[in-house]
């Protein structure tokens, strides 16, 4: 009898080794890791890198892949903002993020037809949150081939090569299935949508095999041109901008749009390009954090790391009710700054010195009451930019996916891919989705992100990557609309200040704050709602109540992100996979 204690205490042990703490096993490496949305797009990454790839290229080709197999929440015609550290030098931003057409006018929106799904005399959104009249140019493609030019090392067609074996066929996930289910009446208004996702008439279940046989044409055609093409490597891959943006394709696009009541026009297409550009940054306990410029939400983290520096978060205790009700407040400043300055830089003038200053921060910081939830947006007062106002409505959830990767080369490339969602109209016979993003901007006179030809929308997209000492610490990202920085911020502060290992900090319970004027639709402003995981205590969401949150409680896992992390520290790296909804990370 005496030995029944004994093993029981060895059964036990052993049963906890064997079940750690996490929902996602750790997954660790020396060499060279993938993190993004499935199996086939970290395959899609990983088998680049298996054959002496780089990150951005193995980047490339996952995204590509995600194009094909997570059209869900993302396809070939959206937007992407991107991230790359090549080792040894500093952080460079690739803006892929497509522009409003140019006969996209406050003026055209304002007199708007009423779309098949909307009903006459009810309340609208002043542009469509989706349809064809919903579409800015098609900016992924561009982000990629620029990225794939200034730092990858391989050829396009090498890096496509698995999203058209995808294209060919893959088994449909459960989300993919689930989500063509849920929109299957309004794709039915779009005949070309309709034959694209339901050749056989009914919604793929889960496990079956689809077949997207003009997506795959368009990605062939595209190989195609950079194989025909002469000249060095970075002339072959322009060669493939030319045919998407420029030839048969971007002409196919345009003739779509013109026949269906669109505004992409194909000099529209012609005359688009992504860009480089350098990224905002902080320091915040000694670490560099990187995020993109002001065409996307990525600096409120900035401004949020800023304020938040000025309090002893880990003192506090993690998920308390005062660090809770801190971290809140300041998500709320920085998000009321976003929802009045930010917009496009190339259109307007961006108070960013100031934004992102540390004195600024300081300034923010005091009006955080330690007993009073805010329930007013509190926009810095700069003056640059008309206020922000929305309009009675509910607008719909929207949402991406992201890539991140790590080579043996030491180099970096985080990515927010995301649009061209379903519910999307495929454009003609290309196979390719177009987006909805123009629903992002705002027609209020003097906004800077007020709605114009040939401006980028704010989007919400936002990847993240830290160095330390100028060297590549972490990279993260995530999906979620609105919600990705402060998901991002919440996932970079557990293992920043309380040192949680990447898995713990991304399944650590969440808030998600709706304090803010959305980034579509409606623009509605929801003063102080925020919603605790289930997996929150009694006592902390009473006390959040008595704060006067206006507290929403959730399922256990039920916060709308899902992030990736890949972080290096003492030669290891440690990967992280958001088990909420679909996200997978392999390394070695």
């Amino acid at each position: 009898m005496s030995k029944t204690p004994a093993s029981l205490l060895l059964l036990t042990a052993l049963s906890f080794a064997q079940n750690p703490r996490t929902m996602f096993p750790a997954v660790r490496g020396t060499r060279e890791m993938v993190g993004a949305a499935n199996n086939l797009e970290v395959e899609a990454g990983y088998r680049i890198l298996e054959q002496g790839g780089n990150a951005v290229d193995a980047g490339v080709a996952s995204v590509l892949a995600a194009a094909v197999t997570e059209q869900d929440h993302f396809g070939l015609g959206g937007e992407i903002p991107l991230l790359v550290k090549m080792n040894g030098k500093p952080v460079i931003v690739v803006s892929g993020i497509g522009v409003a057409p140019k006969r996209a006018t406050v003026e055209y929106y304002e007199k708007r037809p009423v779309e098949p799904w909307e009903q006459p005399g009810l309340r609208r959104p002043p542009i469509p949150g989706q349809g064809i009249r919903a579409a800015i140019t098609p900016g992924v493609v561009d982000g990629l081939l620029l990225a794939l030019e200034k730092f990858g090392t391989k050829s396009f067609a090498e890096v496509a090569t698995p999203a058209i074996e995808d294209a060919d066929a893959f088994p449909a996930t459960e989300i993919f299935s689930g989500t063509l289910g849920m929109f299957q009446r309004i794709i039915a208004l779009w005949p070309t949508s309709q034959q694209f996702y339901f050749p056989a008439g009914s919604v793929p279940k889960a496990g079956e095999i689809v077949h997207m046989p003009n997506l795959a044409r368009t990605l062939r055609e595209m190989a195609a041109a950079e194989k025909k093409a002469h000249g060095n490597r970075a002339a072959k891959i322009r060669a493939v901008h030319d045919v998407f943006y420029k030839g048969d394709i971007a002409r196919r696009i345009a003739s779509f749009n013109e026949q269906n009541g669109g505004l992409i026009s194909y000099d529209d297409l012609a005359n688009f390009h992504a860009e480089l550009d350098e990224p905002r940054s902080t320091t915040y306990r000694g670490f560099t954090v990187n995020k993109p410029g002001f065409f996307t939400q990525g600096p409120v983290m900035i401004e949020m790391l800023n304020i938040l520096e000025g309090f002893d978060l880990k003192a506090m205790g993690h998920n308390t009710p005062e660090y809770l009700h801190t971290v809140i407040e300041a998500v709320k400043l920085a998000f009321a700054d976003r929802d009045r300055y930010y917009g496009d830089p190339k259109f307007s003038k961006i108070p960013e010195e100031i934004l992102l200053s540390k004195s600024y921060a300081a300034q923010r910081r005091k009006l955080i009451d330690p007993d009073h939830a805010s329930m007013e947006s509190r926009p810095g007062n700069l003056g640059a930019s008309a206020p922000m106002t929305g309009s009675e409505g509910v607008s719909k959830d929207r949402d991406t996916t992201c890539v991140d990767v790590f080579d043996k080369f030491g180099n970096a490339f985080s990515a927010t891919p995301s649009g061209a969602w379903l519910p999307s109209v495929i454009a003609g016979d290309t196979g390719i989705p177009l987006s909805i993003r123009l629903a992002s901007f705002v027609l209020t006179p003097g906004h800077a992100n007020q709605l114009g030809p040939g401006k980028r929308p704010r989007v919400t997209l936002s990847p993240t990557l830290v160095t330390k000492d100028g060297e590549f610490y972490m990279e993260l990202s995530t999906p979620g609309g609105d919600n990705q920085d402060q998901a991002l911020l919440q996932v970079l502060l557990n293992i920043l200040e309380f040192g949680m290992t990447p898995q713990e900090a991304v399944e650590s319970p969440r808030f998600q704050t709706e304090h803010f004027y959305t980034s579509f639709d409606f623009h509605e402003f929801t003063p102080g709602l925020v919603g605790l995981e289930g997996r929150m205590s009694r006592d902390t969401i009473q006390r959040m109540s008595a704060l006067g949150h206006r507290v929403q409680i959730g399922g256990e896992w039920s916060n709308t992100s899902a992030p990736v992390v890949i972080l290096k520290k003492d030669g290891v790296l440690s990967g992280a996979a958001d088990p909420r909804r679909g996200r997978f990370i392999f390394g070695k």
